[in-house]
């Protein structure tokens, strides 16, 4: 039976790898899990690409003999694969046995059909990216990646690539989807079109490479034997190798889909008569301060250095690899490129994951203690609500039929939103208040939406699904690992008990990130004179009349979250009756806002409204200063309807 087969490009071992690379890696892990979901058998390939006269180069340059230096910079893409916590089935390298034995059995396939011929070729040729350059292109005597490049005259192999051009513009145009994104697919379509010259696919033999079978004064081009590797992995040419291949997804850079994966390798695959992959899938790029990410200019930054960035601000090692899993496919570069720097990080994850999954799990988790001795109801969640986790449980298998991993996150960052927003207005403290029977199913319902995000986010963050189902009172063996039971209310566990909520992703404090970054070496501009504070002077006597000017009322805390850039400020939602206000305090550093979440406060009701770090605040909270200049909130002794006025 054939297996689902997903791969990343094999990766030039000239250098070690980046977050760009990681990503390839993430997001065919995040595939492979989904349809492991539903239910496939799946493989996952990825390796390196260690053959070429660059990287024969770089080796002399390093002072290492090549096959040390490709060893040692081979297993850097092995440990990232494993650091990110991917799920990798094949590594595989292309300077392995099996991969020249596949190399030069369909160089020789491709040979004997007619499809190659030996020519002279004179040109141009770009070391740096392995590829030949026509008159045309070079401008000042550089490529168009901008790269030195060398003339080269010798006799060579030559593969007929212009006999190719109708039979590959007939496939994209029967099968649309088969090169996404569209954007891409028409950049392929055009260059198509433009012609296709014959490639020359052989080099004078440096000492490095893949013979070519018969002729060992040459060695194969080193795109030409590269290409192979999806299909050497399968087996290929022995037998078993449709258990594996078509590959279902290659993924990979926009910069090789081109050239490479949707014209050069299917026309190889056509020309031996094998079939090609069925989905060809380019990403774009990571910019880092706006240019490109990349090895050759040291643009880079590492998955080593996100996962430590997040352990430094209070995740544990296990949940960093989880959170640099979220930051990588939450900006997936599809159409476009994505700005990857810490600072972008760090509010995606304080938004998505220390905001809306903290709250939803600390609240959830802490009123089923409260409520119902932290025991799950046996209650039946209510049915909307089921119903919206099973739409966007759909939502995101669509995204993920069409490759936008980043929108299937969302579907999954949703069905936490939803629950945020299903606790404030369902207000079970006011249902516990007063003694209403539905305070059961609402407590059930929060449960089951917890248990369908940890559904949601398993293809993603696989661990952090794992912290979340024991959190909610399952064993291993009961975690949600079928796709198509997310939002199934029989997937709940009624008299388990729940744990006391952990925080996964703590929150990262901007301020904090702000103020170590490097200083400016530039002298700062000489602040103005600070004016003096007038010294406080005691308010004078008022009447009653006075008093009665200020309306005071009761109200409840719906949501509370930090403000970003403030050490103060916390942002409250709150209920005075049937109206619902935004409210600015500054009690950040005497309370948790998890804390004060169904909390009664006194506000003053009738204040102008005001800005406050870029918020509007509809009113002011009541506090007391404590001995340690710390606010104490002033609450009723009792429980008061919201909206009571206070005199």
């Amino acid at each position: 039976m054939k297996k689902f087969y997903v791969t990343t490009p094999i990766y030039y071992v000239n250098s070690v790898p980046h977050a760009g690379h990681a990503l390839t890696m993430m997001a065919c892990d995040v595939v492979k899990r989904y349809h492991q979901m539903l239910g496939a058998e799946t493989v996952f390939l990825t390796g390196t690409d260690e053959n070429g006269l660059k990287v024969m180069e770089a080796a002399t340059t390093a002072g290492e003999t090549t096959q040390a230096f490709v060893d040692r910079i081979s297993a850097t893409f092995a440990e990232c694969a494993s650091d990110i916590g991917t799920d990798v089935d094949i590594f595989f390298r292309t300077s392995s046995s099996r991969h020249r034995e596949a190399a030069q059995a369909l160089f020789k396939v491709l040979q004997d059909a007619g499809h190659i011929y030996v020519d002279k070729y004179e040109g141009w040729y770009d070391v740096s990216s392995e590829t030949f350059v026509k008159e045309s292109e070079v401008v000042d005597g550089k490529s168009p990646d901008g790269n030195e490049v060398r003339w080269v005259s010798e006799e060579n192999y030559f593969f007929r690539l212009s006999a190719f051009a109708e039979p590959l513009l007939a496939k994209v145009e029967s099968e649309p989807d088969w090169i996404s994104p569209e954007g891409r697919r028409n950049e392929v379509v055009s260059f198509i079109k433009q012609g296709l010259r014959d490639m020359c696919i052989s080099r004078s033999n440096p000492g490095w490479g893949i013979p070519v079978p018969g002729d060992d004064s040459k060695v194969i081009y080193v795109w030409f034997d590269a290409l192979i590797n999806y299909l050497a992995a399968s087996g290929w040419p022995n037998e078993g190798w449709q258990e594996l291949w078509p590959a279902d997804i290659h993924w990979m850079g926009k910069e090789i889909l081109t050239r490479f994966h949707a014209t050069l390798w299917p026309a190889m695959l056509m020309g031996a008569g094998l079939p090609l992959p069925k989905a060809v899938v380019a990403h774009g790029w990571f910019t880092f301060n706006e240019a490109k990410m990349s090895k050759s200019t040291g643009n880079v930054l590492s998955h080593g250095e996100i996962i430590d960035f997040f352990v430094k601000y209070g995740c544990t090692r296990e949940m960093a690899v989880e959170a640099l899993r979220f930051s990588l496919i939450r900006v997936l570069p599809f159409e476009g490129d994505s700005n990857f720097t810490l600072d972008e990080i760090a509010k995606n994850f304080n938004a998505d994951l220390a905001n809306d999954l903290g709250n939803a799990l600390n609240r959830s988790l802490s009123m089923v203690h409260k409520f119902a001795d932290g025991v799950v109801p046996s209650d039946a969640p209510e049915a909307d609500l089921v119903a919206r986790v099973v739409s966007l449980r759909e939502a995101a298998a669509a995204h993920f039929a069409t490759h936008r991993y980043n929108l299937a996150l969302d579907s999954g960052l949703e069905v936490v939103r939803e629950l945020n927003r299903y606790i404030a207005d369902a207000q079970p403290w006011n249902l516990a208040k007063n003694n209403d029977p539905r305070l059961s199913a609402v407590l059930a319902t929060m449960l089951f939406m917890l248990r369908g995000a940890e559904g949601m986010m398993r293809p993603f963050m696989p661990m952090a699904a794992n912290e979340l189902a024991r959190q909610l009172g399952y064993s291993a063996s009961d975690h949600l690992t079928e796709w198509t039971k997310i939002g199934e209310p029989a997937t709940m566990n009624p008299g388990a008990k729940v744990l006391e909520p952990s925080p996964m992703f703590p929150r990262i404090d901007l301020k904090l990130m702000e103020a170590e970054k490097p200083k400016e070496t530039t002298p700062p501009a000489p602040a103005p004179a600070k004016k003096e504070k007038p010294k406080f002077e005691p308010p004078a006597e008022i009447d009653i009349t006075d008093f009665l000017k200020v309306k005071l009322q009761v109200a409840r805390i719906l949501e509370a979250e930090p403000v970003e850039g403030s050490h103060k400020l916390v942002k409250l939602q709150v209920i005075l009756g049937d109206e619902r206000r935004q409210i600015l305090a500054g009690i950040k550093a005497s309370y948790d806002p998890l804390d004060l979440v169904g909390r009664q406060v006194i506000v003053v009701a009738n204040l102008k409204p005001a800005k406050l770090m870029g918020h509007e605040s509809q009113g002011m909270i009541l506090a007391a200063d404590g001995p340690d200049g710390q606010a104490i909130l002033l609450t009723p002794e009792v429980e008061a309807p919201e909206g009571t006025s206070v005199h």
